[in-house]
């Protein structure tokens, strides 16, 4: 039973920034659970590999060149799913971009840039699947939120900003597609090991030490720790789980 539960076999995932990092660990999680993969993204030769690294595992996986905050774009990678692999089961908006600057330096055409990415990249991929997903008869959308989705921090203002609007976002897409058998939950990441996250960790002093310190489970994440979480909120297990969001760090964000 428990198989069955987790199993996506004949599923189609889309999952958007799915070449690296968070993305890629989710990625691989759904394909190694049966669900055929597309890596959606605009690095056309990290998202190849990306895909080619799901094939040699015996997944069904391509890659599709889209630009996520361009409304014909996203049309263009639903329409090249749906002709490839006939269905849209899951969505995982995983896209995004950090710039780390406090608010009284950040210019609007930096705002501007994290929103889009961050937040209307998950409302235009989430609307434009929603028509397949309402034919298939249900589906499974996974946003990726933050840590920042919780609490803020002074040096990431519209990342902040754009993974607070997920969770909302997330909850409005829940409700309004319930009766659609749609469900739409958040994955809420703490302190990964990503190539962001290098950045950070160079860019703000004490952060690695800072990170360990307040961290129950001791270690910074790994991208395999997504795996998991994916195809829990992808299969049948999830069913009567709706417009929540599950934080995945370690316990950071329970620490006081």
């Amino acid at each position: 039973m428990a198989g069955l539960l987790f199993d996506l076999a004949g599923k189609v995932a889309v999952v958007t920034g799915g070449n690296g990092g968070i993305g890629l660990g989710m990625a691989r999680g759904l394909a190694a659970a049966g669900a055929a993969v597309v890596i959606a993204g605009r690095n056309e030769a990290k998202s190849n590999a990306a895909a080619a690294d799901l094939r040699q595992s015996g997944a069904k996986a391509i890659s599709v060149v889209a630009d996520v905050t361009d409304k014909s774009a996203v049309a263009a990678m639903v329409e090249r799913t749906v002709r490839e692999f006939g269905r849209i089961d899951i969505l995982v908006n995983n896209a995004g971009i950090n710039i780390r600057k406090p608010p009284h330096s950040l210019d609007i055409a930096e705002w501007d840039s994290v929103i889009r990415t961050n937040l209307t990249s998950a409302f235009l991929c989430s609307q434009a699947v929603y028509p397949a997903m309402k034919a298939a008869g249900g589906g499974k959308i996974i946003n990726i939120g933050s840590m920042m989705s919780i609490f803020g921090a002074g040096f990431a203002p519209a990342y902040a900003a754009s993974k607070g609007g997920i969770v909302q976002f997330t909850r409005s897409c829940a409700v309004a597609w319930a009766g659609d058998n749609i469900q739409v939950n958040a994955v809420l990441p703490g302190w990964i090991d990503t190539d962001l996250t290098k950045r950070a960790r160079q860019e703000i002093a004490g952060l690695h030490d800072k990170v360990l310190a307040r961290t129950p489970a001791a270690r910074w994440g790994e991208i395999a720790d997504f795996a998991g979480i994916a195809v829990f909120l992808s299969s049948s297990a999830s069913d009567f789980v709706t417009g929540t969001a599950i934080p995945v760090d370690g316990g950071f964000s329970v620490m006081g």
